[in-house]
């Protein structure tokens, strides 16, 4: 049995295909489990950030956040489930930024 990738995405599409509404879904889903930084702005979680893969909004989720916020995390899943959108394991590496600078925590 392979082992449950470090991540999760939400893409942006239906078990139908169709694209989910409203186009910003993924950044006020992402909004919802944002916080203010020291410098006073709204700063992405470091376990759920919006991404886009092949021209499709997407959220990427962190498995680590079961640990650490478990009902953040189903609420998350349930969110998917509940608005019947696609997910598939994510990567087990770690994101770069557009600067090179990794995005994730290290485990």
């Amino acid at each position: 049995m392979a082992a449950e990738s470090k991540e999760f995405v939400i893409r942006g599409l239906t078990l139908e295909g169709k694209p989910f509404r409203p186009s910003d879904w993924a950044e006020r889903l992402c909004g919802v489990m944002s916080a203010f930084g020291s410098d006073g702005r709204m700063q992405y979680s470091p376990y759920v950030f919006p991404v886009s893969s092949g021209g499709v909004k997407c959220v990427v989720v962190l498995r680590e956040l079961r640990d650490i916020e478990p009902m953040a995390f189903n609420f998350l899943v349930n969110f998917a489930r509940d608005n019947e959108l696609q997910t598939r394991p994510g990567r087990d590496g770690s994101r770069r930024d557009e600067g090179g600078e990794d995005t994730t925590q290290a485990a």
